[in-house]
């Protein structure tokens, strides 16, 4: 039994293939790249095609990888039959409509984080992929570290008894996109990207508190976003930077849930503690840069700190238990879901809470007050982009934007 069987989202699975599963990947940039050096480690699957409105970028990737079919557009691409899941590598506001387009081709889709640019477009994906019957996952990465399945079997085992506050925590001292030296511009122009440490970094953190809480249903949303150091001024003109560096948020879910949100890309601390846990029978701190977890609890009227090695759980709980490289990472997951091998954890239902989450502190800080659902499922907008700039170098497209 994997130690997640509890929060599968469907009783049984897809059988897609007992051979190879062929992805085709949209977009050959940086995280493309990522994926597919991933991809490369993980039996069972092959990467049958790739696409990029920039063919130069997908044939490099396809001689670097050994892909045997190359597009200059997506469309084309999701002709391809023997194409079986898409992995969609763009930026932000292009995940809605390209899922969607790959979705309704009658493919599975896997998405880069975050799940689009705003909460009615991850929606629209949401509802897209349960219309047509086909797989959504996305990129929740910090799901399958061996910190967040440790901490899974202490909450599923019952150690921290009755859950009801946790704390999401992300930290950059001085690390925005671009502006302090790597990515692109597209980074961190709203145009493209939609947000900025809140989708690129606290996507991750809060993701994974929703998981380990449970995923509760969100009543309401507080939260004040920040843009105040100051950055290099030619490369701030070059990309237009108008999205958050520092998000604070609070949330209150359903059965007096709570969660407190800070998330930095620039900020001037040199580290925040680890996020954390609480029930009233003990509680959790992570901290990924640290070999081990921190699990507080009473024994006897005593307080007590232990501390847990999580590599060595993951080893023995694979060497030992026999659990497969099902939960490795994002991309076996994913794989071993579309061979039949294991149910599909619900990273959708998960990364479109967060979404939700996301946009209610940008709503609230625009109205300077706390934010119920209603609220946002009302005010929020879809920042997609539309018609050819769906299918438009995104340099060309924020050099056209900030021109105008």
């Amino acid at each position: 039994m994997y130690i997640y069987s509890a929060h599968l989202t469907k009783e049984g699975v897809i059988r897609v293939s007992k051979t190879n599963v062929k992805i085709g990947i949209i977009g050959a940039g940086q995280i493309a790249n990522q994926h597919l050096g991933r991809y490369h480690g993980i039996d069972g699957v092959e990467i049958a095609a790739i696409a990029d409105v920039v063919k130069a970028k997908a044939e490099k990737a396809a001689q670097d990888f050994g892909i045997p079919y190359v597009y200059d557009d997506p469309r084309k691409m999701l002709e391809q039959e023997d194409i079986t899941a898409v992995d969609v590598c763009v930026h932000n506001n292009k995940h809605m409509p390209l899922t969607v387009a790959a979705l309704e081709a009658g493919k599975h889709v896997y998405c880069e984080k975050p799940m689009a640019g705003s909460y009615p477009d991850a929606k629209v994906m949401k509802e897209t992929a349960d219309r047509v019957g086909k797989y959504l996952h996305i990129q929740l990465a910090q799901l399958y570290t061996s910190h967040t399945q440790v901490a899974k079997k202490l909450i599923d085992s019952g150690r921290l008894g009755r859950l009801y506050h946790a704390r999401s925590k992300g930290h950059r001292r001085r690390g925005r996109p671009y502006v302090d030296g790597y990515g692109n511009p597209a980074f961190v122009n709203k145009f493209i990207s939609g947000g900025g440490a809140l989708y690129d970094m606290a996507v991750y953190h809060i993701s994974r508190m929703l998981f380990l809480l449970g995923n509760p249903a969100v009543n309401r949303v507080g939260g004040k976003v920040y843009q105040e150091l100051p950055m290099h001024e030619e490369r701030k003109r070059q990309s237009g930077y108008n999205v958050e560096e520092l998000a604070l948020g609070f949330v209150r879910f359903e059965n007096s849930v709570t969660m407190d949100i800070i998330e930095s890309w620039a900020v001037h601390s040199d580290k925040f503690e680890g996020s954390t846990v609480f029930g009233n029978e003990g509680g959790i701190r992570i901290d990924e840069t640290a070999d081990t977890l921190e699990y507080f609890h009473v024994i006897d009227d005593m307080e007590a700190s232990t501390y847990i090695n999580p590599a060595q759980v993951k080893y023995r709980w694979k060497t030992v238990d026999g659990i497969d490289d099902a939960y490795d990472s994002s991309q076996h997951h994913w794989v071993r879901a579309l061979q039949g091998r294991t149910a599909l954890l619900p990273s959708a239902e998960i990364a479109l809470n967060t979404m939700l989450i996301q946009e209610g502190i940008f709503l609230s800080d625009k109205l300077g007050r706390e934010v119920g659902v209603e609220d946002i499922e009302k005010m929020a907008k879809s920042t997609a982009l539309t018609g050819e700039d769906i299918y438009t170098d995104d340099e060309v497209l924020l050099k056209r934007h900030l021109s105008h």
